[in-house]
């Protein structure tokens, strides 16, 4: 089983309010990184929570979904979301699709194509690529879930990714949303549906 981690636990600054809680579509945008996942088949999905929690567990809580509050979110650091949702995986999950929660934009094929290169090529580390840059979400086999978690500040996701670059399998995307996050209102207006 793969199962998913939406980090969610930022406290908007840029933004200047709760971006997961902004209109998209007909839904927010929260909401719709959810749906997406889901309907890619992705069934366990945890929604790490920080700033605006109430509001954000929610709307998880309306999703199916699951939710865990990083008590370390006013760090800002993505490294403890990231360590707080892998501690809250079940026991059954094989692999962890990491996504963020203000990537409304991602596509449900590149998610199914994330887990399918897992399930076919059994990579330690599967890391969506387009015109050569690393975006989200990508998948961490079980077994690497442990240097993960050890890891400490100022080290970063991006810290683990480069040491274990000789295990990534890249996987080529044909669109730009896996790079594209919602962060000020300028990117928001820009995006939106």
């Amino acid at each position: 089983m793969i199962s998913a981690i939406i980090l969610a636990a930022g406290k908007s600054k840029r933004m200047g309010q709760p971006k997961m809680l902004l209109p998209w579509g007909e839904t927010t945008v929260l909401q719709q990184v959810i749906a997406t996942y889901q309907r890619a088949g992705v069934e366990d999905i945890i929604v790490v929570t920080g700033g605006a929690h109430r509001q954000v567990e929610e709307i998880v809580n309306k999703s199916g979904a699951h939710h865990n509050f990083n008590k370390e979110y006013s760090n800002g650091e993505m490294l403890s979301s990231i360590q707080c949702g892998l501690a809250s995986m079940a026991t059954q999950a094989q692999a962890a699709l990491i996504g963020l929660g203000d990537q409304p934009q991602v596509r449900e094929g590149t998610v199914r194509l994330i887990c399918e290169t897992f399930r076919s090529r059994r990579s330690k580390l599967v890391v969506p690529s387009f015109q050569m840059r690393r975006g989200h979400p990508w998948l961490i086999e079980r077994s690497l879930w442990d240097d993960l978690l050890e890891m400490k500040q100022p080290q970063s996701p991006r810290d683990f990714l480069n040491k274990y670059v000789g295990k990534i399998q890249y996987v080529e995307v044909d669109n730009p949303s896996i790079l594209a996050d919602l962060d000020t209102p300028e990117d928001y207006q820009k995006s939106r549906p």
